[in-house]
């Protein structure tokens, strides 16, 4: 088994090739899992808008915006194209008239639940190949990468 020291270093050219395969790979296969699914295919950010919406009812779309790190403007077409294919819904807030709550539709709460569980077999399948400990590494270290603040 190869040791390596606990020092931060700059990753090797090898290293990046092998990730950059697995993770094309990985990309690939869910892409591939998604298109089999019978409906027609939502873009990337209109599934993320439905997921965020579904987790935060009643939200506005500048909450989704911020929360994606997307432009209003273009959380604006995101949300136009929801609402035509019926999977989203605008309701005016009383309160302020110029305010809008974002829901989900009957549609748009099928297609989210479907996706989360989509999410949930795929996760299931890839730490089902993994020991406990690795795991449990793996998972640390995806979380490390994702939630460490790049300057």
């Amino acid at each position: 088994m190869t040791r390596y020291a606990d020092e931060m270093t700059d990753p090797t050219e090898e290293q990046i090739a092998v990730l950059g395969t697995a993770l094309e790979t990985f990309a690939r296969r869910y892409k591939l899992a998604d298109a089999r699914r019978s409906e027609r295919l939502l873009a990337e950010l209109d599934k993320a808008v439905l997921l965020y919406v579904a987790e935060h009812a009643g939200c506005g779309p500048t909450d989704v915006a911020r929360f994606l790190g997307v432009p209003t403007t273009t959380m604006s077409s995101s949300t136009d194209r929801l609402v035509r294919r019926g999977f989203l819904k605008r309701e005016r807030i009383e309160a302020d008239r110029r305010a809008v709550a974002l829901t989900l539709s009957e549609a748009g709460a099928a297609y989210a639940k479907a996706q989360v569980d989509a999410y949930r077999q795929m996760y299931m399948l890839m730490l089902s190949r993994l020991s406990p400990r690795e795991r449990d590494q793996f998972i640390a270290m995806i979380t490390k990468i994702v939630y460490t603040n790049v300057e």
